[in-house]
C-alpha cells in the first residue's frame, strides 16, 4: 500500500503523521535520538550529517518552542536554517502557500518544516516538492504533531522501558491536542496496552474510542495506577463557544494536583508538551516536582529532531 511518508524501499521520505508509519520506522527514529542525546553534552554540540543542506522553518502559525528545537536540532546537524517569518512575508499580502513553497524551492532549499493552522497543510506541501526535498509537519491544524509524540514517547521510554506494561493517561482537551492525536497513535503503535483519556464530554472528540482508548470523564477513576499522566494545555484559540463553566472550575475538577496525581503510581511521571498554564491545567508543586519530566521532554525533543532530518537526509548516525 502507498505511503507517501515512506520511500518505495521503505525509508522516510516525509514526516507528515505518526499515523500509518510502520513500527520499525518509529522505532528507528527512537533508536537513532538516542544516538544523539549525548550530543547535547559535547563541548562542540555539532555532528557534520546535514553539512551543506538548507532547512527552512516555514511556521504559518506561532510556535517559539517547537520552532527554536527544530532550529538548534538543524544547526547542530550543521545545516543552514532560514526561519520565515510569515506574519512579515508575502503570505500576509495575500500569496499563496504553494506560491511560497515555489520560491524556496528556487532558492534550492532541502528541507521543510512545516506549522499551519490548517490540516493538511504539510500533506499540500509534501505532494508539490520534487523528490530531493523532505517535508515535516511541525503541526497542522488539529489533526497531527508527529515530533512531538515521538519526543513524547521517547521519553515514557527512557522513564518506562517495558512498554508493553503500561497505564498512560492523556487529560484535559483532547478535542482540540494535535499531541493527543499523535501520542495515541505512536502509543498503539509501539505496543502500549492500556491508555486512558480524561475529560469534560466537550472537550473529547466524537467516537475517540475508536482510536482504541479507555475514556474517562472522572479524574480519581482515570488516573487509578497510571505509570505516565500526559496533561495537555486548554486551546482556548481553537475553540468556540462555550465549552467550560470557567478555568478555575477546570481546574478544580481536572487539575493536576499532589493530592490527583497521589492516585497514580507512586513512581509516575508528568509530562506536559506545553505551554504549561499553572493553576489551570497542572499545580506548580506538580510541575516543579520530581515526578515532572517536562524540562527533559524538551531536551529530548532536540534529539529526536536530529533524528528525524538526519533520516530523511540519509544521514547515518
Amino acid at each position: 500500500m502507498y505511503n507517501p511518508q515512506l520511500t518505495s524501499d521503505g525509508k522516510l521520505k516525509h514526516l507528515l503523521s505518526i499515523e500509518g508509519l510502520p513500527k520499525k520506522v518509529l522505532l528507528q527514529i527512537l533508536d537513532k535520538a538516542e544516538s544523539f542525546v549525548s550530543v547535547s553534552d559535547r563541548d562542540v554540540k555539532k555532528v557534520p550529517l546535514l553539512h551543506g543542506k538548507t532547512v527552512c522553518n516555514i511556521f504559518f502559525e506561532n510556535s517559539t518552542r517547537t520552532r527554536t528545537t527544530f532550529e538548534i536540532a538543524a544547526k547542530r546537524l550543521s545545516a543552514d536554517v532560514i526561519n520565515l517569518n510569515v506574519n512579515t512575508s508575502s503570505q500576509s499580502k495575500g500569496e499563496a502557500i504553494i506560491d511560497t513553497v515555489n520560491n524556496l524551492i528556487a532558492m534550492q532549499a532541502d528541507m521543510f518544516v512545516v506549522r499551519h493552522s490548517q490540516s493538511g497543510a504539510a500533506h499540500l506541501i509534501a505532494k508539490h516538492v520534487p523528490d530531493n526535498i523532505s517535508v515535516i509537519n511541525a503541526g497542522d491544524g488539529r489533526h497531527s504533531h508527529p515530533t512531538q509524540g515521538l519526543l513524547d514517547v521517547f521519553t515514557i521510554r527512557k522513564y518506562k522501558p517495558d512498554m508493553h506494561n503500561l497505564r498512560v493517561a492523556l487529560v484535559g482537551d483532547i478535542l482540540h491536542s494535535r499531541v493527543a492525536r499523535s501520542e495515541i497513535h505512536a502509543l498503539t503503535t509501539l505496543g502500549v496496552p492500556e491508555i486512558r483519556v480524561i475529560a469534560p464530554k466537550t472537550l473529547l472528540p466524537n467516537e475517540v474510542e475508536k482510536l482504541g482508548v479507555h475514556v474517562y470523564h472522572d479524574m480519581k477513576e482515570g488516573l487509578k495506577d497510571v505509570d505516565v499522566v500526559m496533561m495537555l494545555r486548554l486551546q482556548n484559540e481553537r475553540m468556540s463557544g462555550a465549552m467550560l463553566p470557567s478555568t478555575q472550575e477546570f481546574f478544580k475538577t481536572y487539575g493536576l494536583t499532589p493530592e490527583k496525581l497521589a492516585l497514580a503510581k507512586p513512581d509516575a511521571i508528568v509530562m506536559h508538551p506545553g505551554p504549561m498554564n499553572r493553576g489551570v491545567e497542572i499545580d506548580s508543586r506538580v510541575a516543579d516536582s520530581d515526578q515532572a519530566v517536562i524540562l527533559p521532554q524538551v531536551t529530548y525533543g532536540i534529539a529526536v529532531r536530529m533524528a528525524v532530518m538526519s533520516m530523511l537526509a540519509g544521514g547515518e548516525a
